[in-house]
C-alpha cells in the first residue's frame, strides 16, 4: 500500500514546472515586446522626418538653402532616434511645372525609409542583414505660392 502512494506523489514538482514553463513563455514575449518597442520607436523616427523634412523644404527660399536645410534636419532626425545613417534613405518629389524645388505653389512630397535590425540577431553569416525590418513614412506639403517664404 505505502509503495503505490510513492509512485503517485508529485510534491515539489509544481515549482519546477511553473520555472519551466514560465521561461518558455516569457522569453519570447520579453523579446518580442522589445523588438515591437525598437521598431515603433523607429517607425515614429522615420515618421517624424518625412515631416519635418517636409516642413523645412516647403519654408526655403531656394534651392541651395533647402538642400543645406533638409541635410541638417536629416542628421538631427537619425541622431535623435538612434536610426543606422547607412539605412536611411530619403526621396524627393515636386509637383507642378516647375523645375527647381522648392517652387511656389508646388506640392513637395518627401518619402523616408529605413531598415530596422531586430535586437539580438547575430552578425553570423549575415544574419543581421537578412533580420530587418522596412520602415517607410510619406509626407506632403504644399509650397507657399509667395515662393517658400512663410506667409
Amino acid at each position: 500500500m505505502r509503495r503505490a502512494r510513492a509512485s503517485t506523489d508529485d510534491e515539489g514538482s509544481a515549482a519546477l514546472e511553473f520555472i519551466l514553463v514560465g521561461l518558455v513563455l516569457l522569453v519570447p514575449i520579453v523579446y518580442l515586446i522589445v523588438a515591437v518597442g525598437t521598431i515603433q520607436g523607429q517607425s515614429l523616427g522615420v515618421e517624424t522626418g518625412a515631416r519635418q523634412l517636409a516642413r523645412t523644404l516647403a519654408d526655403s527660399p531656394d534651392a541651395a538653402t533647402a538642400d543645406a536645410r533638409a541635410q541638417r534636419v536629416r542628421d538631427a532626425i537619425v541622431a535623435e532616434y538612434g536610426l543606422d545613417p547607412d539605412a536611411v534613405s530619403v526621396s524627393i518629389e515636386c509637383g507642378g511645372a516647375a523645375p527647381e524645388c522648392p517652387a511656389a505653389g508646388a506640392l513637395l512630397s518627401v518619402t523616408m525609409r529605413a531598415s530596422v535590425p531586430l535586437p539580438l540577431v547575430p552578425a553570423v553569416l549575415g544574419l543581421d542583414q537578412l533580420a530587418r525590418v522596412p520602415v517607410e513614412a510619406s509626407s506632403v506639403q504644399r509650397v507657399s505660392r509667395y515662393g517658400g517664404v512663410a506667409p
